[in-house]
């Protein structure tokens, strides 16, 4: 007869309603603004139409988009200020200290198949990486998406803030393009965190996905980062 092991699992209170409402709010914006960014740019779901029914839908597909742009604006706010009330919501990885980027290099190693494994973390620390570069993706998304925005209105206050933006990058034009390969560059890399949190789910046991759920992580070993955060008591 043998003998079952049971391991005794620790539960990690890390993210706070105000992450986990701004997560699901820049997924869903973010699903809305490519898909109707797409169409600004070129419209060939609605060629076919009436020309006064494309100007109509084109004009729905124009205000979907700045609507979602407001929202995801609007939830950056609550980030801020969940970042500022409770200690998981950290917006950015701790460079300064020494050892972030030796378990950085412990879970890249893991993930390119060099190593069996990596230690246990609570904050991914090669997730903490790539969530800094896509803030900045999405402050460049915002100030050109601003910029071409408040070209209808130059000598309006919104338009006098971002106008900048538009002298810098050389023209409207170029606002554009970067906009728009900016925009592929950030659904590049929502499919590699797709892939990696449904990886780290369901191979590691790591609780990647349902802690945007419960805001809290089921973990079996002892992570590295633990002091950081108090366990919640069992019940």
């Amino acid at each position: 007869m043998k003998t079952v092991q049971t391991v005794q699992r620790k539960i990690f209170y890390l993210f706070s309603p105000f992450l986990r409402i701004f997560h699901w709010v820049m997924v869903d914006s973010i699903i809305v603004l490519f898909l109707t960014g797409i169409l600004i740019g070129k419209p060939l779901g609605i060629m076919s139409l009436e020309p006064t029914q494309t100007i109509f839908l084109m004009d729905l597909v124009r205000k979907l988009h700045f609507l979602a742009a407001f929202v995801f604006c609007s939830a950056i706010i609550l980030r801020v200020y969940g970042f500022i009330i409770n200690r998981g919501d950290r917006l950015f990885p701790r460079f300064w200290e020494g050892h972030f980027y030796e378990e950085t290099l412990d879970v890249a190693l893991h993930y390119m198949l060099l190593k069996t494994s990596h230690k246990s973390y609570l904050r991914n620390p090669l997730a903490r990486m790539s969530y800094a570069f896509l803030y900045v993706l999405v402050l460049i998304e915002i100030l050109t998406g601003f910029a071409m925005y408040n070209m209808t209105e130059p000598m309006s206050i919104g338009g006098q803030m971002f106008s900048w933006v538009n002298v810098v990058l050389g023209g409207e034009f170029r606002t554009h393009l970067v906009h728009h390969y900016v925009a592929w560059g950030i659904i590049l890399f929502a499919t590699g965190h797709l892939y990696m949190v449904t990886r780290a789910e369901f191979m590691e046991g790591e609780s990647e996905v349902s802690s945007m759920f419960s805001g809290s992580k089921v973990l079996a070993h002892d992570p590295v980062d633990a002091n950081e955060v108090e366990p919640l008591p069992r019940k």
